[in-house]
Order: structure tokens, then sequence, then C-alpha cells
């Protein structure tokens, strides 16, 4: 197996158990976990090999992905009652996702040898896109787009250091640790001290 499928496979698992978590904040049935959980575990990386003309998508080649993504449903649908925070758990499952994602929509993309500028957009494409159409179809306000917060930023700085550090000789497989690293440090800060992007605040027009 090699470490993009790794990557595949980590993303796909923990974002099945955040779409699955919002799926038991929505009150939905197990149908409705398993629906989901496989569009935010895909949603991305979809999307991602797609514009990259990857044929087959991903997880068209290997269903087992899906099996995944339902397996973890099933699981979060017997076991989220257990959760003190069921929100605090979404949080932290998701950085976590993130950072993967990005690291692996960033590695798919160096793999067909894009510029720069095209493998921190799929970088950011991958770690964002399944949990914004999670958020959106189930009526959330999305991480995304949530005031000043710390996600889209950090998708894009993990995959820009993953590209840096690429163009000054470092092997691939460590350049997408350090995507990975940074983006969830980034985001852990975020969640744990608050930090924020300043935000843009309406003035009255000068007279």
């Amino acid at each position: 197996m090699t470490a993009l499928a790794v990557l595949d496979y980590g993303s796909v698992l923990v974002f099945a158990l955040t779409g699955a978590l919002v799926a038991s904040r929505a009150q939905l049935d197990l149908v409705g976990f398993a629906f989901m959980a496989c569009l935010t575990a895909v949603g991305g990386g979809t999307v991602r090999d797609l514009l990259l003309d990857r044929h087959p998508v991903f997880w068209v080649g290997q269903p087992d992905y899906i099996l995944i993504a339902v397996a973890a449903a099933i699981v979060v649908f017997f076991t989220a009652h257990l959760m003190e925070s069921r929100y605090n758990w979404l949080l932290w499952l998701d950085s976590f996702a993130l950072s993967i994602a990005v690291a692996a929509g960033t590695g798919a993309a160096l793999s067909l040898d894009q510029s720069g500028v095209i493998v921190v957009l799929m970088g950011v494409t991958t770690g964002c896109l399944g949990g914004l159409m999670r958020d959106v179809v189930c009526n959330e306000v999305p991480l995304v787009l949530k005031q000043g917060e710390l996600y889209v930023s950090c998708a894009f700085i993990g995959a820009m250091a993953a590209v840096m550090a690429t163009r000054i000789g470092i092997d691939t497989i460590p350049a997408l640790g350090l995507c990975a690293v940074g983006c969830w440090a980034l985001r852990a800060g975020s969640l744990v001290f608050g930090w924020r992007l300043p935000v843009y605040k309406s003035r009255p027009p000068r007279q």
C-alpha cells in the first residue's frame, strides 16, 4: 500500500466519523448516518480527482473506502450517546481529518507533477470540501465559514509548507508529514488558544 493510499484511508475514516457525529446531532436514522459519513469522507477527494483528471476516482477504483465510511457510521450510530460533548469530539476529529486530507490532496497533486499553485489548491480542496458539504447538508454553519476561524488558512499553510519543502529537496513523504503536522498544529492552536483571523467590520461611510 502506498503512502498516498494510507493518507486517503486515514482521511476517509476520520472524516466519516465527523459526518456521522453531525448526523447524530441532527438525529438522523442509520441510513442518514451512512449517507453523511460517505459524503463527508469522499467529497473532497472526489472533487480533487475530477479536477486532476484521475481515473477512476479513488473510491470508485477501490470501494473499500465506502465500506470503511459505512462501518464508521454504524459505530457512531450505536456509541454517540456515550460521548459527553459530541461537538468537542467533532471539532477535534475534524482537525485530524483536515490535516490528513490536506496531506493526501497535496501528495496526489505532487505525484502528477502539478505546479505549486495547483498542488496547494488540491490540498485545500481535499481538506475542506468534504466538511463543507457535511455542514451544508445538515444545515449547520460550515466550520470553513465561521467568523475568523482558522480552517482554510490551516489547509493553505500546510499545503504550502509541503510545496516549499519539496522545492528545497526534501523527499515527498517527509514533506507531506510536515504538511499534516503544520496544518494540525495551527488548527489545534485555534481550538485551544482561540486564535482567529481579523474579520471585516462595516463602518458608516465618511461624511
